[in-house]
This record gives structure tokens, sequence and C-alpha cells, in this order.
């Protein structure tokens, strides 16, 4: 990886990685309907800008359409509810770990629902390990991690992000939509659609609202949910897509350290050992554990054997609408 490529890379796991401290400062003040309705607006503003600059159009008016709608939902709207709800519960080193856990639920929901996805003794082992080391983040014979409902709400954002990298497999991924055009039209989609719940989900207004909450919610919109999806995007034509698509292993581990230094939050040993286990289930899953699993051609780092990482959606870590063409597992936070 050159210079650029790696400083684009270092960068992008930055902005991943520092979405959980901050949907938990945003929670401060803020209900999380009024904060992902924030980061919608300002993450649609940016996209909206580059889709114009870059003479992108959105996709034509069909039933492709109810696709796209489906695929917010599942990739934006339920999952950034959850993750606000469950960190106003829990800590964010928490969240980014189990979160982290999106490209293992893949796997196992792959396995089950595409046939081009086949069930191996690989597989199996990488997503029983995967579950040993998300029951040894949680621990649930310790109070330390926050209530179990908040636990629970991250890891069923991990859930909601590997239906949605199936859901794209199978209904977007071959429709030749444009990355930009898809990722414009799914903020957008977004944007309305929490505009419409949020008489539902309760407006809370607060007393007075803190420059830490501008400044989180404005990093999260503008960064998280725009900028790093050029970022991304870059990556995949810069170092191909598998390569990119490795920045989802720092992300947890740098949630971790940003947590520990800005929020004060403890690093215990269960959660650090665990977010080991639960990457290295990953690696051994999608068998990139074996000598000569990784190789560079035409200064492409992919998978020997396989280009296409399964999962082969969205990634969403975060929740980050990116190509559909691109590897699942992040970001989308």
């Amino acid at each position: 990886m050159k210079g650029l490529s790696a400083l684009q890379f270092v960068a992008l796991g930055v902005i991943w990685g520092s979405s959980y401290p901050l949907i938990k400062l945003a929670g401060e003040e803020l209900s999380p309907g009024q904060q992902v309705l924030g980061r919608l607006v300002l993450g649609s503003a940016v996209l909206v800008l580059i889709a114009a600059v870059t003479r992108s159009r959105l996709p034509r008016f069909g039933f492709v359409w109810v696709h796209i709608t489906v695929t917010t939902v599942l990739g934006m709207v339920a999952p950034f509810l959850l993750l606000a709800w469950g960190e106003q519960r829990t800590s964010a080193s928490m969240a980014g770990v189990l979160t982290a856990a999106t490209p293992l639920l893949t796997l196992a929901l792959a396995t089950v629902q595409l046939r081009s996805e086949r069930a191996t003794v690989r597989r199996t082992a990488g997503v029983v390990l995967g579950f040993a080391g998300i029951v040894l983040v949680m621990a649930p014979w310790s109070e330390l991690g926050g209530t179990i409902g908040g636990q629970l709400a991250c890891l069923a954002v991990a859930g909601i992000y590997a239906a949605h990298a199936v859901f794209v497999r199978k209904f977007l991924s071959d429709r030749g939509i444009p990355p930009i055009s898809s990722a414009t039209a799914q903020t957008l989609v977004a944007t309305v659609l929490l505009a419409v719940l949020q008489p539902f989900l309760g407006w809370h207004t607060p007393s007075s609202v803190g420059w830490h909450v501008v400044l989180s919610i404005v990093s999260l919109g503008v960064f998280g949910t725009g900028l790093a999806y050029v970022l991304y995007n870059r990556l995949i034509a810069d170092i191909g897509a598998t390569g990119a698509s490795a920045v989802n292993y720092l992300v947890p581990f740098i949630s971790l350290i940003l947590s520990a230094v800005f929020l004060g939050e403890a690093i215990t040993w269960n959660v650090l050992v665990g977010g080991v286990v639960i990457v290295a289930s990953i690696l051994l899953g999608e068998d990139q554990l074996r000598p000569g699993a990784w190789r560079t051609q035409s200064g492409h780092a992919e998978v020997a054997g396989d280009a296409k990482p399964s999962g082969g959606g969205e990634p969403s870590r975060g929740g980050e609408p990116v190509a559909e063409a691109a590897p699942a597992g992040r970001e989308s936070s």
C-alpha cells in the first residue's frame, strides 16, 4: 500500500472508529431520533453536492426504489436508531466491538440464504468461534458493560447490517447503479423516513446544546455519513475491494482507543480479547488466515481465488452508504 493510500486507509479507520464515541457524546443531550435525523440531513447535503459536482443522477423512478427503500431501512434507519439508543445504555467501546461482528453475521446469513455461499467446516468453525467472541465481549457475568438491553441493541445492529448486505447482494448488486447515485438516493430516502417517524419517536427539547454535541453531529453527518463514502470508494479504486475492506478490522480497536482517551472508558480485558477473537473468526471464516491467502495483482490487494469477499453488499459499520459492489462489514455507525 503506497503512502497516499495508507493515509486514506488510516483516515477512514479513524472516521469510522470515532463514530461510536461521537454517538455517545451526542446522546448526552439529544434523543436517538434527533441525532440520527441531524446526521442524515448533513450527510445528504454532502452527497447531493458530490452528486451535483460529478453530474451523477439518481436512479430512474420504478420498482428499484422499493429495493432502495428496504436497503435504506436495513442499512441506515433501523441500525442508526438502535445504535443511538444502545449507546445510551452501554459504552461506546462495547458498541464498536459488537457491531464489528457484522461480517461474521453476514457470513452466517449468506451461508443460509445464498446458494453461492456453501457451508464448509472452515466457515462453520469461524461462526462458532465468532459467537464465542461475542459472548466474551458481552460478559453476561459482569455488570461493567452497561445494560444487557443496550448490548443486545448494538448486537442487533450487526445482525441488521448482515441482513442488509445479503439483501443488496440478492436484489441490487446487479442493477448497475453508480455508487454515488445509490448512496445519495439512500441518504435522501433515510432523511425523509426519519422526518416522518420523528413525531412518533418523541421530541426532547434540551435546555441547552453544548458545542461537543454540535461538533459530534456535524462530524457524524459530514464525515461519517458523507465524506467517508468518497474515501472508501477511492481506496477501492486504489487498492481493490478486499484491501479497502480490511479497514473493518481496525475500526473496533480505534473505537476502543478513542473511547478510552476522550470518554475515559475503561478497556476491560474481555472486550479487548473478545474483539480479537471476533476479528480472527472473520478471517478464519473468509479463509484469510492461511499462508498465501493475500496476494498482490496489478497493485491491487485481493484474496487469492476469490476477489469478492463473502457478503458482497455495502459495507455497514456505522451504516455509511457505499458502493453496492463493495464488501460488507462496515457503517455505515
